[in-house]
């Protein structure tokens, strides 16, 4: 049996689970719709959060870009499993006790404020949007690559497949469609990083197959070998990071604190049907998170040191059996993903240090070349590089690379596009969510029906796909990059807001209203203007604030949040009284000082 149809059946067969599950568990009534019923297992809830949190940039591109940044990537692992960490100790009981459906139904109530509710609620579309742009790009790159159409069509593709069970199922479907698809991401994850650790190193464990010797003679370790490797080719070396310290340190404590504000993961506290459950269900989803995250750094270092063994001095001619290019170079190239421009006009593919094209990215003119390469119309840089790789197929090409079974790779592009969606779709009922129940109901139409309520929340829900296909068609980045932009737009805006909300009982209305318009503000300004095509910003470490990226300035946005709060705070009116008692009642426990009282 062929890949390609192993790979429609094992695809078909999952779908047909999300669906199947989707149409079993839909949602009868609005509680169904944003919160599952409020009755769902803490272990189940802990894969469904696992799920929606381990997305396209922690199975699709996380690894990709750890591969080819080295120790630079790693602000990816610390910031987003950290964050996870403060989300669950911090925040998550105390949203959970405070039981409303959504974030914005928290600032809302805790900020006693309709404007406050709104400005939550554009807050979170700012981020949501952001965020589901990467995880549509992401849904694009696996459909691309698997049904060998251009992403365009594969975002379409997968628009359609979200459409269908996120908009059916609302929040009790899609809670227990993320249990299956996280089973399906984990296993598609660990299957082919223990293969490859064992070709590599004899070690079945990727963990530590990362620290092990290579298996080829050479008496090095991966790390050691991949060191060595790229600086005879012009790079720095792997484990030698070029970010500075004030970046890594911001993009990490955005990204940290980012999670901590995001809603989607937020909501999912929600579901379960006791503040004790919300604990455990965040510990369980830990460990299943931790699951990947470990593994995450090996398949990155597996990823370059196969690339660069199978790749670079190939023939780009003659066929994979006579030692020429790889199969997966030409598949990926014909999907726009990989490109190739002889330099030196010697047949062979050289892979070194330095950009291959002209502003970085390749522009393909249609043609083919004389070795049946895709021609580029913008003239190679002078230097010695003479391909480009999308970061975000290495994991999608790594069981092509090391020539493992059909089935791996099917069950790769299963996972890839479990990952997408889970996060995609809770994402989508969010936005819905947002708009439906805090601003119709809560804020413009309290008079609306439960039925209303709910068609209201699925019409958003297309609307908000329509809105992410666009940006997954059209996106500021790689998939990770993309989402770091998120978590700094969250750690910008909602983050300070809940934490003094919940820890700063006289911060008051006022406050946390100018505190969220100045961060996000700032933060959107910032990144419009260094990642976008209208201003021409020249995104170089020379031109940014203080040094910090656009994946990092959350931090300072966070910082202008926290500020502006605080003294607009100061020169207004106090916090009412029982609002002040409300906040009390969510941190001090039930029967806390009883004891004193006799």
């Amino acid at each position: 049996m062929s890949t390609q149809l192993l790979t429609y059946i094992v695809v078909g067969l999952s779908f047909a689970l999300y669906i199947g599950i989707a149409i079993w568990s839909r949602a009868g009534s609005t509680k169904d719709f944003y919160v599952a019923g409020g009755g769902v297992h803490p272990v189940a809830n802990g894969m469904a959060t696992a799920a929606d949190w381990m997305s396209a940039a922690s199975f699709i591109s996380m690894a990709g870009i750890i591969a080819f940044a080295g120790y630079d990537g790693s602000v990816y692992l610390m910031g987003w499993t950290g964050g996870y960490v403060l989300l669950a100790l911090l925040l998550a009981p105390y949203l959970r006790k405070f039981g409303q459906f959504t974030v914005p139904d928290f600032i809302g109530e805790r900020y006693y404020s309709k404007a406050a509710r709104v400005v939550a609620v554009i807050c979170l579309i700012a981020i949501s949007f952001t965020y589901i742009a990467g995880q549509m790009r992401g849904v694009g790159v696996v459909f691309s690559h698997f049904l060998n159409v251009p992403i365009t069509i594969g975002v379409l593709v997968g628009m359609a497949i979200v459409f269908f069970y996120a908009v059916l199922g609302g929040m009790k479907g899609i809670t227990y469609t993320q249990v299956a698809q996280y089973c399906v991401l984990i296993f598609a994850y660990l299957v082919p990083a223990i293969f490859i650790s064992m070709l590599i190193t004899g070690n079945p464990v990727p963990q530590l197959g990362l620290g092990s010797m290579v298996a080829d003679g050479s008496g090095m370790t991966v790390l050691q070998k991949l060191d060595t490797t790229l600086v005879d080719l012009g790079f720095n070396p792997y484990t030698l990071g070029s970010k500075s310290m004030i970046d890594v340190f911001a993009i990490t404590l955005a990204l940290m604190v980012g999670t901590a504000g995001l809603p989607h993961v937020i909501v999912r506290f929600f579901t379960v049907p006791k503040v004790s459950d919300a604990r455990k269900s965040a510990g369980y989803a830990l460990v299943f998170i931790a699951l990947l995250y470990t593994t995450a750094p090996a398949v990155g270092a597996f990823a370059r040191i196969n690339f660069i063994d199978t790749v670079n001095g190939s023939t780009y001619a003659e066929t994979e059996a006579q030692g020429g290019t790889p199969q997966f170079v030409k598949t990926f190239e014909d999907i726009g993903l990989i490109a190739w421009t002889d330099k030196n006009n010697d047949g062979v593919i050289q892979y070194a240090a330095g950009a291959p094209f002209e502003g970085g990215k390749p522009q393909f003119t249609g043609e083919r070349g004389v070795h049946g390469e895709r021609v580029v119309s913008n003239v190679p840089t002078a230097n010695a590089n003479e391909i480009s790789v999308d970061r975000d197929i290495m994991v999608l090409a790594n069981p092509e690379i090391a020539k493992l079974p059909g089935w791996v790779i099917a069950l790769v592009a299963a996972g890839g596009i479990a990952a997408a969606l889970s996060t995609a779709a809770g994402l989508l009922l969010v936005i819905s969510a947002s708009i439906s129940h805090d601003l119709l109901k809560k804020t413009f139409m309290p008079q609306i029906s439960d039925r209303g309520e709910l068609l209201a929340a699925r019409g958003s829900a297309v609307f908000a796909i329509a809105v992410a296909g666009y940006l997954g068609i059209n996106p500021p980045g790689f998939v990770a990059q993309v989402v770091a932009l998120a978590f700094g737009l969250a750690a910008a805006s909602l983050f300070p807001a809940i934490l003094m909300g919940i820890f700063f009982k006289k911060m008051n209305r006022e406050g946390a209203v100018a505190g969220m318009l100045a961060g996000l503000l700032f933060t959107v300004g910032y990144i419009v203007y260094f990642k976008s095509p209208w201003f021409g910003a020249v995104n170089t470490a020379d031109n940014w604030l203080f040094g910090i990226s656009p994946e990092g300035i959350g931090s300072i946005g966070m910082a202008i949040n926290f500020v502006t709060a605080l003294v607009v705070a100061r020169f207004t009116a106090p916090t009412p009284a029982a609002v002040q008692d409300l906040v009390d009642d969510i941190r001090i426990p039930s029967g806390a000082g009883v004891a004193h009282a006799h």
